[in-house]
């Protein structure tokens, strides 16, 4: 079984620092292009009085919020290319908080689209509350897994010296290696 130190004690290549400068490139790409997107989603509910101001807030974002996801997906895929195993240590430790937020991206890309299907207030109500807690989802799943995960593997491989698996099952850090 290969263990992440036998590739923790060689030093990287110039071709993988190269990958790893354009996958932070494009985490940042997206982080920022779609904290507009986050922001009009969330503020939604305050700084719009009437049915006019929430349409022209998601009309902000209209052109821009379907292309900010080519940004995620660009990012996904070049991982998966140039580090296939911190991609499948990462992608399935954290498998139920990327589900959520995917699930949360696909229903916010719904919300926007149905919201104006029907000339119905309660209609675009429900469709704008969604369009708010969609938006909540993916702050809540990204902020959840990463503490308590991170500071358990360190811990463990200080105290083992050698690398653990970031998805172990059980209850104790280590025990489960």
């Amino acid at each position: 079984m290969l263990h992440l130190h036998v590739l923790a004690s060689t030093p990287p290549s110039g071709l993988q620092q190269l990958w790893f400068v354009l996958i932070a490139v494009l985490w940042l790409g997206y982080f920022f292009l779609e904290g507009f997107d986050f922001g009009v989603g969330i503020l939604l509910p305050f700084l719009s009085d009437d049915d006019m101001d929430r349409r022209v807030m998601i009309n902000t974002i209209g052109p821009v919020w379907d292309g900010n996801e080519v940004w995620l997906l660009t990012a996904g895929g070049a991982t998966f290319a140039a580090f296939p195993l911190w991609y499948a240590t990462v992608f399935s430790g954290f498998y139920l908080a990327l589900f959520l937020v995917l699930a949360a991206l696909i229903f916010r890309g719904m919300a926007f689209e149905m919201r104006g299907k029907r000339d119905d207030a309660s209609w675009r109500v429900w469709w704008d509350r969604a369009i708010f807690w969609v938006r909540r989802c993916p702050h809540c799943c990204g902020a959840w897994p990463s503490p308590t995960s991170f500071t358990a593997y360190r811990s463990c491989r200080a105290r083992r010296g050698r690398a653990t698996s970031l998805t172990s099952s059980s209850p104790t850090p280590c025990s489960g290696d």
